[in-house]
């Protein structure tokens, strides 16, 4: 890891750290309890683009590298698209060369729910939003220490708020 490299990874986890502890965090969030996000699917599509709805409320997928943040090396907070829950940090994204930004770890645990997908014959795991159900995408187990998870996430189901 080179100076720049964990310069930003220590801006960034500083400021998640200063963010919780001073109450900018969701309260939600720090005490392990989602308060949920319901909407109908007029109000979904009022908020969101045709892509982010496909994304976050169909559980389609983008096309590898078009998202932005599969490149994204600046410190900062990857949020739900549909609700703004913070769900990433930039301390735990990796370069997994799969076209999609790639986390080892979820900021807290409660902010992502997992479920089985079984479509197209295979079995993957699913993560969505706790609060709104958003689909951001699926985790795999071929990630880097010390989860060993690779989040790879949709950058359309993500809002990236820069430390």
């Amino acid at each position: 890891m080179d100076r720049r490299t964990l310069l930003k990874s220590g801006i960034a986890l500083g400021m998640g750290l200063f963010a919780k502890h001073m109450g900018l965090w969701p309260a939600e969030a720090k005490e392990g309890r989602i308060v949920k996000v319901t909407k109908t699917d007029d109000e979904w599509k009022t908020l969101l683009t045709r892509d982010q709805y496909y994304v976050l409320r169909e559980e389609g997928t983008e096309r590898a590298f078009t998202s932005p943040y599969h490149d994204n090396h600046e410190a900062g907070v990857y949020q739900c698209r549909g609700c703004e829950l913070p769900l990433f940090s930039s301390e735990h994204k990796f370069e997994s060369g799969t076209g999609w930004p790639s986390f080892w770890r979820p900021i807290e645990e409660s902010a992502v729910e997992t479920r089985i997908d079984r479509k197209f014959f295979m079995t993957r795991t699913e993560v969505h939003c706790a609060r709104c159900g958003g689909h951001q995408g699926h985790i795999f187990d071929d990630g880097p220490p010390p989860t060993g998870l690779r989040y790879c996430i949709n950058g359309v189901a993500l809002k990236f708020v820069p430390a």
